[in-house]
């Protein structure tokens, strides 16, 4: 994987080329189409990005005074202001209870949560504060 990266990083073709031949020049863009995949440049922003499922769901959320807030159980992905770019917008925090009785959830705006020292953390959150939202509820559930 990693040497996989390293060429990737080190090509200077963005990655919708695709997998055509190196004497065929790489087709121009066409109005109102977009490629598919990432350029090199957006690869480095994946690469040093975090991932969902390794680095948010199921991790521990403090505030910063580093008490225990509650846990990262989903990210809700919904359509940004344009309405056409999906972006995750919402922190699903299972807070309270004790082995997982009398927990619920309560849904926080993406843009709320900071990371410090690679630890998702809620400025200003208390216990208190976090168990008194109302509570998320999925629909159809």
């Amino acid at each position: 994987m990693k040497r996989i990266i390293a060429v990737l990083t080190m090509s200077a073709v963005p990655l919708w080329v695709g997998v055509a031949s190196a004497a065929q020049a790489p087709a121009a863009p066409v109005a109102g189409r977009a490629p598919l995949g990432v350029t090199v440049i957006e690869m480095e922003a994946v690469v040093v990005g975090w991932s969902a499922k390794h680095n948010l769901l199921g991790k521990t959320v403090v505030n910063d005074k580093n008490d225990k807030i509650g846990k990262v159980d989903d990210l809700i992905i919904s359509p940004s202001k344009d309405g056409n770019t999906p972006a995750a917008s919402f922190a699903i925090i299972g807070v309270g209870g004790f082995l997982g009785i009398g927990k619920r959830d309560v849904a926080i705006p993406t843009q709320q949560l900071k990371i410090h020292d690679k630890q998702l953390t809620l400025p200003g959150a208390t216990k208190d504060a976090v168990k008194a939202l109302p509570p998320f509820v999925y629909q159809g559930k």
